[in-house]
């Protein structure tokens, strides 16, 4: 039964679609610097906790202008072309932030990555929007955040057993996987198109900037929201299940991997339940679940009670974010894809950065109970706002013409 509703999930996508998402997978598959960098830098680097934090942060600044410029690029280019760049400077920068030593070139180093690396998803993103019809967009992005979360099992847990061994290997195995992932985008790179002759007609402009379409900007604010209490998982939900549940780190290991099982056993499952209904209204739904099960963290003290914590919230996750995607991917006309996407993008970015910061402010000044309290009293304000948007996105109908993308 499970296995004929994913083949009628899946079945009829295009294969470029499945070489975008193999690109993914590859790609989260190596993903082992970032969960274990902070430990680096202060076990191997000398770094201060405070100073690892910033340099966490950094990166989270240089991932907020890789998203907008990877956008930005995909109108005028390839997509297939950004990722190919995305993933082969990233690899080398992997590789080469594994040899620094110094304080300085470190940072810049981290910078450098969160710009190049963060391109990769925008450029994704719109590479997978235009290779299916908006009627697949919401299965085909289902289908890379499952992939995603599969590789996500892998990518860390190697890690981890490599950081034991040698912290360098993390940076040399993750570089390598980069270069590899370059590999199926660069057979889906399109030739370059021959300049326009003499006397020849110029292609229409793009349609007015995504920062004009109002609605648009406003799912942008909201998505920026509930990214920042899905982070929360990475920074104030660890110290919470350590400090107040007293679990330890394998237990609290155990907890993520109940969040990536659910997603790979039960996401296209769902998306396929809903695909009747208003996308954002199902967003909005999702959006209370995520921060419910978030907002009980108080009421409970054992595993089993942030177990349950964590199927509610990773419902939350599967009802909201590929629906969303989706609405963005079709909002965007053609010649704007890359740019709707790039903000979009953006929006998980600023939240990398912002997120901790405001975790962990209120977690130290007012306590724990308050700050989970807050995320599961902001579900609410997220389904007004979701609920308020679905009338005027709909399913993400484009906001101008449709354009050809200037080359």
């Amino acid at each position: 039964m499970l296995f004929r509703v994913y083949r009628d999930a899946f079945s009829g996508l295009p294969r470029a679609v499945w070489l975008l998402v193999l690109t993914g997978f590859i790609n989260r598959c190596g993903t082992m610097v970032l969960p274990f960098l902070a430990l680096y830098l202060t076990a191997r680097r000398g770094f201060s906790a405070a100073g690892a934090s910033a340099l966490l942060s950094l990166f989270g600044v240089g991932a907020v202008a890789g998203s907008l410029t990877g956008g930005w690029l995909c109108d005028r280019i390839d997509p297939n072309r950004v990722q190919v760049a995305s993933l082969v400077n990233g690899g080398i920068g992997l590789i080469v932030l594994g040899l620094l030593e110094r304080p300085w070139p470190i940072a810049l180093a981290i910078l450098a990555l969160g710009l190049v690396g963060e391109a990769f998803r925008p450029a994704n993103s719109t590479a997978l929007a235009l290779a299916c019809p908006p009627a697949d967009r919401t299965r085909a992005f289902g289908l890379r955040r499952l992939m995603l979360n599969l590789g996500m099992t892998f990518g860390p847990a190697i890690g981890g057993v490599l950081a034991l061994y040698d912290y360098g290997w993390l940076f040399v195995v993750d570089g390598a996987t980069c270069l590899l992932a370059a590999l199926p985008a660069w057979t889906l790179v399109a030739p370059r198109r021959a300049p326009i002759a003499a006397g020849g007609a110029e292609p229409p402009p793009a349609g007015p900037s995504p920062w004009r379409d109002l609605p648009f900007v406003a799912l942008v604010v909201l998505v920026t929201l509930l990214a920042m209490a899905l982070f929360q998982l990475w920074s104030t939900y660890p110290l919470t299940m350590r400090q107040s549940y007293r679990l330890p780190e394998n237990q609290i290991g155990f907890l993520f991997a109940i969040n990536t099982l659910l997603i790979v056993a039960f996401e296209m499952v769902l998306i396929n339940a809903v695909r009747a209904f208003s996308p954002l209204r199902v967003a909005a739904v999702g959006a209370v679940l995520l921060t419910l099960g978030l907002g009980i963290v108080p009421l409970g003290s054992t595993f089993a009670f942030a177990a349950f914590g964590a199927v509610i919230w990773t419902c939350g996750e599967m009802l909201s974010l590929p629906l969303i995607e989706a609405v963005v991917a079709n909002r965007a006309g053609a010649g704007q894809s890359g740019r709707y996407m790039g903000i979009f993008t953006t929006s998980f970015s600023l939240a990398f950065v912002l997120s901790p910061l405001v975790g962990t402010g209120v977690y130290e000044r007012f306590g724990s109970d308050t700050l989970w309290y807050g995320w599961g009293a902001l579900g609410l304000v997220l389904w007004a706002g979701f609920s308020a948007l679905a009338p005027r996105l709909g399913r993400g109908t484009p906001a101008a013409p449709a354009a050809p993308a200037p080359v």
